[in-house]
């Protein structure tokens, strides 16, 4: 049986390319099955997960939670916000704690970039990275990609541009890592102020005009602008932003093509993207929450199957 590279899933950079096929290979299989009419495999009866949020999250912690119990694993769920770490315990004692009830696997989000990377050389289970503040989010990073292929046939050499806040994205970094990975070439466009200084070191080349940006893209992925970690004024205000950045009908039906549109959630209709725009037959946003439960799926049964091993 082939095998991931990696006991973690820390990060896209952390990864090969064959880890990204036999991933997707895996997910196409865990997709048959959600959409049976049974939708549950018995993979994972005997394995116990602990979902530690130490941010705000519902779709990502909702879709791990349905992939885990689609797999019938043990599943244990936590929240910063009603635990001990407010009273100053660290983290590793706090996941130490939950690890001595017996539990293999921990599915972890953290506002600190590395905390993931940090948990897994300290503790003794597969840490999977739900996110690490403005770091990664790799299975998003995945999802994405997976719906690209689904809808495109193939990544790669197909043209992917990431629209809006890269600078505090984690999104954009774990799908610039994955994409390249897979033969895509990658621009990213947005104000200056929310473009990093080193995106141009990671191959990734910068289009300051959305139109132009559109044009030579296959796929936009348009981000949502991050407006709780802005900590000063990154642009003048929402609305200039919006008749610079943001995507509606009038402008994707201008186009000489008709291109894919993502976007990873929670969508500031109006903002980044119109209400027409998300709902249309080029948007792909609701593909993107159906196989995230899938490709969640095949990233735990292929790190479980390590562990079991």
């Amino acid at each position: 049986m082939k095998e991931l590279s990696v006991n973690h899933l820390l990060g896209i950079k952390y990864i090969t390319k064959n880890d990204i096929d036999l991933i997707f290979e895996t997910a196409d299989q865990f997709k048959e099955v959600i959409n049976r009419p049974i939708k549950k495999v018995p993979s994972l009866r005997d394995f116990t997960i602990a979902n530690i949020f130490f941010e705000n999250s519902t779709r990502t912690k909702l879709s791990f939670e349905l992939a885990q119990k689609r797999l019938s694993a043990d599943v244990i769920g936590f929240s910063a916000g009603q635990s001990s770490v407010k009273k100053g315990e660290t983290l590793i004692d706090t996941v130490n704690n939950i690890l001595s009830m017996k539990v293999d696997m921990v599915v972890m989000r953290h506002s600190s970039p590395g905390a993931a990377h940090f948990l897994s050389q300290n503790v003794k289970a597969s840490i999977v990275n739900a996110g690490d503040g403005a770091h990664e989010h790799p299975t998003q990073g995945l999802l994405d990609s997976y719906t690209i292929r689904e809808r495109l046939g193939s990544t790669e050499g197909k043209k992917v541009v990431i629209v809006g806040d890269i600078l505090h994205s984690r999104v954009a970094l774990s799908n610039i890592y994955a994409l390249q990975l897979q033969g895509a070439e990658v621009k990213v466009c947005g104000p200056k102020t929310l473009i990093p200084k080193y995106i141009e070191s990671l191959g990734v080349k910068v289009e300051p005009n959305l139109r132009k940006a559109l044009e030579w893209c296959d796929v936009a992925n348009m981000l949502r602008v991050q407006n709780e970690r802005l900590d000063v004024n990154y642009f003048p205000s929402t609305r200039e932003y919006t008749q610079q950045y943001g995507v509606d009908k009038e402008l994707l039906d201008s186009l000489n093509k008709e291109i894919v549109i993502m976007h990873p959630g929670p969508i500031n209709r109006g903002v980044e993207i119109t209400s027409d725009v998300a709902d249309s037959q080029q948007s792909v946003i609701l593909d993107q929450v159906e196989n995230g439960v899938a490709v969640r799926m095949a990233v735990i049964y292929l790190l479980a199957s390590k562990i079991k091993q």
